[in-house]
């Protein structure tokens, strides 16, 4: 908590021009959202594709111009990744759909990949399949990149068996960065799949969600959010709490947007005229009006100019079991 005040309130001239640049409104205090979502992916930026150098001349420079030059430098950098991301995630989706439906995990090489980019993507299909998974981008004659675990699957472990056949590793049950030569990139691949079906001959874990509390729609409200903000920041050690609701019935259809993004809004509370704004990344097909469902949330204020406003994420439905 007090971290985030001071990073606001500490004067310094590349933090003020990285903020403006991300949209983060100068009255607005700096969550730990914002740092996760919006200063960090574009300090990370540079190093993934080009100049690691760049944020720390940001953040060492004393003069608003040239930070703000070198803050936009960083956020083009940002939208560059972003698109080399979904490029990458597209055809790795495609094809562990056709190559790995009935394997117990994912490893995909793309000679064209960018290494720099290519654990995003691993985490993001290990989601989409509920699958321990590999992505491998080529630099040279090696094959370097990342893997990503799902709950109770120890990529370590994994990762131990089939070392004859890596370069260079490391990591934790969840995550880890892996290099091998691009020759033993079929070999690593079969000893991968082989060393899950071994550690989990029944299968891999259903995947699951655990609920911090289950609410009536009715108490989220500002109150809850003013206690909420006492436990800031979330982040290692100390969750976001996710929120059930049971038999949620949405009154208007949902805005979809993007791939698998849509807006939407809860019934309207007995004390207010609509109800609370609500968002989802990447989920797929929103809820249809009239159908119950259970719903998975996180709860927050969303900042616009000057004000803010109380708005839920959606991060996963499934029909009423209430």
């Amino acid at each position: 908590w007090f971290g985030l005040r001071h990073l606001r309130a500490n004067g310094r001239e590349g933090i003020r021009a990285l903020a403006e640049v991300a949209g983060i409104d100068s009255g607005q205090e700096m969550a730990s959202v914002d740092i996760s979502f919006k200063i960090a992916p574009r300090i990370n930026a540079s190093g993934r594709l080009a100049d690691a150098s760049l944020p720390i001349n940001l953040l060492l420079q004393d003069d608003y111009a040239v930070c703000r030059t070198i803050a936009q430098e960083l956020d083009e950098m940002n939208k560059e990744r972003q698109s080399i991301e979904r490029g990458i995630a597209k055809e790795a989706e495609e094809r562990a759909a056709a190559e790995f439906a009935d394997a117990p995990g994912i490893v995909l090489f793309g000679e064209n990949w960018h290494p720099g980019v290519v654990g995003i993507v691993a985490s993001r299909v290990s989601r989409h399949f509920h699958k321990p998974c590999v992505i491998l981008g080529a630099e040279g004659d090696d094959a370097k990149g990342s893997g990503r675990s799902v709950a109770s699957v120890n990529l370590v472990e994994v990762f131990q068996r089939c070392a004859h056949l890596l370069g260079h590793w490391g990591g934790h049950p969840m995550a880890a960065g892996v290099s091998l030569k691009t020759v033993d990139v079929a070999a690593f691949t079969e000893c991968y799949i082989e060393s899950l079906q071994t550690l989990y001959p029944d299968g891999l874990p259903e995947p699951s969600l655990e609920i911090s509390a289950w609410m009536e729609h009715d108490e989220l409200g500002e109150s809850l959010l003013e206690e909420l903000d006492r436990m800031h920041p979330f982040g290692q050690g100390n969750a976001e709490p996710v929120f059930g609701l049971r038999a949620v019935v949405l009154e208007e259809l949902a805005d979809v947007f993007g791939e698998g993004n849509f807006r939407f809004r809860l019934p309207a509370r007995a004390s207010s005229k609509r109800g609370i704004a609500g968002i989802a990344w990447r989920l797929g097909q929103p809820p249809e009006p009239g159908q119950a469902v259970d719903m998975a949330i996180r709860f927050a204020w969303n900042y616009w100019r000057d004000s803010r406003y109380p708005q839920v994420t959606l991060v996963d439905w499934r029909p009423s079991q209430a």
